[in-house]
């Protein structure tokens, strides 16, 4: 039994590994339809500030919980007020654009603080025992952030006025311009929050997989395949996928090892995707947000 609670953990994780990486860039794909290749550089930076942050002395709750998003999501504004705001509708410029700049962030971060990997930080949450076995308490705290994020993020779409404001400017920008609303202030807002959730995942997974410039390569294919996978529904896609993708890998890679798993998601993303060519929530759920 302890074995099996074990394993479910690590399926859980699997998961919530999934969604922390992919929410951020299901925000800003999903709504804008802005293909952002410096997804993976959103969330190396908010690795870094963490890292920096906390051995400039600063509380490491502070510095992930409050410091990663905060200055990734002013980042994210300024690259959509200086870059992506002129090439909304033009989604091959906007993918060119994005790469160009991943390349730019992880040339500038090599340049300051060099191509190995940052001072590492050790998680703030040591392990717990489940019987025979240990299970890593950070762990099961992302977990929890996870869950919190996911509610919040649909509490804020379906429920506050900014959320129904940025669903409304993404489904028809005429409609809501013509109504008075400021659109442009609308993608800027909509963008840093995609970017802020990115800092704060880059942050969080900062104590365990450490900092590197190149990071971010690591994370922006499982993001994309999560996010097309899941389809038009933000949330529920994320989800969704997340399950599918997180649980397969983690038992797969429990199995056999972790190559294995990685492989193994690849395969049931494309066999799902030809299936499914418009992602699951195109099929189901798909009145969900």
């Amino acid at each position: 039994m302890d074995l099996y609670i074990a394993l479910a953990l690590q399926i859980v994780y699997g998961i919530a590994n999934l969604v922390l990486i992919s929410l951020g860039l299901a925000i800003i794909f999903g709504m804008m339809r802005v293909i952002n290749l410096a997804h993976g550089e959103f969330l190396m930076l908010g690795g870094y500030t963490v890292v920096i942050s906390t051995n400039a002395g600063v509380n490491i709750w502070l510095a992930m919980l409050i410091l990663a998003p905060l200055v990734v999501g002013v980042i994210g504004v300024i690259v959509e007020r200086v870059m992506i705001r002129f090439l909304y509708g033009r989604m091959v410029d906007t993918l060119l654009a994005t790469w160009g700049l991943s390349l730019v962030l992880i040339g500038l971060v090599t340049t300051i603080f060099g191509a190995q990997t940052a001072t590492t930080i050790s998680p703030p949450i040591g392990a717990i025992q489940i019987g025979d076995f240990t299970s890593s308490g950070y762990e099961l705290f992302l977990i929890g952030v996870t869950v919190v994020l996911s509610v919040l993020a649909y509490c804020a779409l379906k429920y506050t006025r900014i959320g129904l404001i940025a669903r409304g400017t993404m489904q028809g920008a005429e409609i809501a311009s013509a109504l008075g609303v400021s659109t442009s202030r609308t993608y800027a807002i909509t963008f840093g929050v995609g970017a802020a959730v990115s800092g704060l995942a880059g942050g969080l997974l900062a104590p365990i997989t450490g900092v590197l410039p190149s990071i971010g390569a690591t994370y922006i294919a499982k993001a994309f395949i999560t996010v097309i996978s899941g389809g038009t529904a933000i949330l529920a896609g994320t989800l969704s996928a997340s399950t599918l993708l997180g649980g397969v890998n983690s038992v797969l890679s429990y199995i056999t090892g972790p190559t294995i798993g990685e492989v193994g998601l690849l395969v049931v993303a494309i066999v799902l995707l030809r299936l499914m060519p418009q992602g699951i929530t195109a099929r189901l759920f798909r009145r969900s947000l």
